[in-house]
């Protein structure tokens, strides 16, 4: 009997090379010079992620068989009693998409072989353009549009926009504050604005980012129906999904939905109600590519589509294992792309590129992305206190964010 492969070390890489703070797992076996890479990135909460591997999970993965992915998983899911909450998701993510990036390497084949094989051969993408006026968002849309994208996401001043007028209590508190009435107006003159200038054949998406009430973000999904928007993300908080009943009910605007998800829990009843057409979780916060695969394979049944989350805060190992992902899943709708400056290209070799649009593979075996750990070292973590989460209603309440 062939004597197994096993983990013989774990490394955690931390990295801040383009705003976010990075946290990439490093599993090293007991074959001489195989390893693999995961992403275990949940930035605003970093310290927690590192020292979860280190304190809990690398001393439960030492030894383990490398080739037993969905025991590990199960396993390490489990062995902490208490679940599904973005830490320890995020630590096992970095194992487990480390141990398919090495089951690839073993098996000379891209992880995307492993799943199943192709279903295309790149993964269409969106990418963000945002402004202060409508007339900079739409010079930004056509900026990109000359780039190739034919899907482009649209925001005025950030999440929730920047109130034009606003009355604070004197003594207000600092914060992030936005009006979210005034937000409503704002953003749909914007959208209209947009889709004018730019007509009907590119495709424009839209991010609430979960801060209205559920009664406006039922409103709002209405108001920009006649807009025709490829999707409208995030327009209910996790605690509000039940609201998605409501929304369907009134209006046939497309919903993507799931970034802040951890449990299968959250995302059941917008899977089995048809009440979302995408998916959205980021991969590494719902425990990695063994859940990801799973209820893709689960979305599919039920003619929901996958857009896993992908912005800065997805470590370039996380975008290749999203992009595996998408393009094995039948049911791909499409991938959110940040778009990174060329020295994160140095730094990790092998992140997939854009061409025209699409997100294509290296085609190189396991995920195809290595880190070059030297210049990660240059750029290392800072720890700051983030105001952008510090949202506040006119009245200086708190929101969500």
């Amino acid at each position: 009997m062939t004597k197994p492969i096993t983990i013989q070390d774990v490394k955690v890489i931390t990295t801040q090379p383009a705003g976010s703070r990075l946290v990439i797992v490093k599993v090293i076996t007991s074959e001489p010079g195989l390893y693999g890479l995961g992403c275990a990135t949940f930035t605003q909460r970093w310290n927690a992620v590192v020292a979860a591997l280190e304190k809990h999970l690398i001393p439960f993965a030492l030894g383990r068989d490398v080739a037993r992915i969905e025991e590990f998983w199960q396993m390490a899911m489990v062995h902490s009693y208490w679940r599904n909450g973005p830490v320890l998701n995020n630590a096992i993510s970095g194992i487990d998409q480390a141990l398919w990036d090495i089951k690839g390497k073993l098996a000379n084949m891209p992880v995307y072989d492993l799943l199943g094989g192709k279903s295309r051969e790149a993964a269409a993408v969106y990418t963000h353009a945002d402004g202060r006026s409508p007339e900079e968002v739409t010079d930004n849309v056509k900026r990109f549009m000359e780039e190739g994208y034919r899907f482009i996401r649209i925001q005025m001043g950030g999440y929730g926009g920047r109130a034009q007028t606003m009355v604070k209590p004197e003594g207000a508190p600092d914060g992030a504050y936005y009006d979210p009435r005034e937000y409503c107006r704002r953003m749909l003159k914007m959208m209209e604005h947009v889709r004018g200038e730019v007509g009907e054949e590119i495709e424009l998406l839209h991010d609430i980012h979960e801060r209205l009430q559920p009664i406006d973000a039922v409103r709002f999904a209405k108001d920009v129906e006649p807009i025709n928007l490829f999707f409208l993300e995030d327009a209910l908080a996790p605690e509000d999904i039940a609201w998605f009943r409501d929304m369907r009910a009134q209006c046939a605007t497309r919903l993507a939905m799931g970034e802040l998800f951890n449990s299968p829990h959250e995302w059941k009843l917008l899977i089995e109600e048809h009440l979302t057409d995408f998916l959205r979780m980021h991969v590494s916060q719902m425990g990695g590519i063994t859940p990801a695969r799973a209820t893709a394979l689960w979305a599919n049944v039920y003619g929901v589509k996958t857009a896993w989350h992908g912005p800065g805060d997805t470590s370039p190992v996380g975008h290749a294992a999203n992009l595996h992902l998408d393009l094995w899943a039948p049911n791909f709708g499409i991938q959110e792309w940040c778009r990174f400056p060329e020295h994160v290209y140095e730094m990790f070799p092998g992140l997939p590129e854009v061409r025209n649009g699409y997100l294509y593979p290296n085609d190189k075996p396991g995920l195809g992305i290595d880190i070059d750990e030297d210049l990660a070292a240059k750029y290392p973590c800072e720890d700051t206190i983030e105001r952008w989460t510090q949202t506040r209603w006119p009245d200086g309440s708190p929101a969500r964010p």
